[in-house]
């Protein structure tokens, strides 16, 4: 009997745990905007990880297309992995491969070869509207 409890004990320590504390965390980060929280969840992605690296960052964010904020990040993203492109909504965060920018969507837009999904906006896609170049901090929240 006391063989069979060690191999039980034994046994139990080689089976994988999936207890919360071993999962990936789930990345968030904070946009603050004009003085406004924006608060996000990332992919769990090459690009999204990659850009985790790079926080906390001060960018300045342009309209394009009356669809989208842009900011150009300090280097290329590691984008390994990535599906061609994607079709973005209102409130997806993703990055453009060709330029190398941060893209924040605050309308639909159409499918676009390039661009990486890196996570959604949770909550403050309204600040986004706003016209006109802004200054952001983006930080990752624990």
């Amino acid at each position: 009997m006391k063989f069979v409890a060690v191999l039980v004990a034994t046994l139990a320590l080689l089976v994988p745990h999936h207890a919360s504390s071993q999962q990936d965390p789930v990345m968030k980060l904070r946009f603050t905007l004009n003085g406004v929280p924006v608060a996000a969840t990332l992919h769990d992605n090459a690009a999204s990880k990659d850009l985790m690296k790079l926080l906390p960052l001060e960018l300045t964010l342009e309209d394009y297309a009356s669809a989208e904020k842009i900011a150009y990040l300090p280097r290329k993203l590691d984008t390994a992995g990535a599906p061609a492109g994607f079709d973005p909504s209102a409130g997806d965060l993703a990055y453009y491969a060709p330029w190398g920018n941060l893209a924040i969507f605050y309308r639909d837009q159409p499918f676009d070869r390039g661009l990486v999904s890196l996570g959604r906006i949770e909550s403050g896609v309204e600040a986004l509207k706003a016209a006109g170049t802004s200054k952001v901090t983006i930080e990752a929240v624990k």
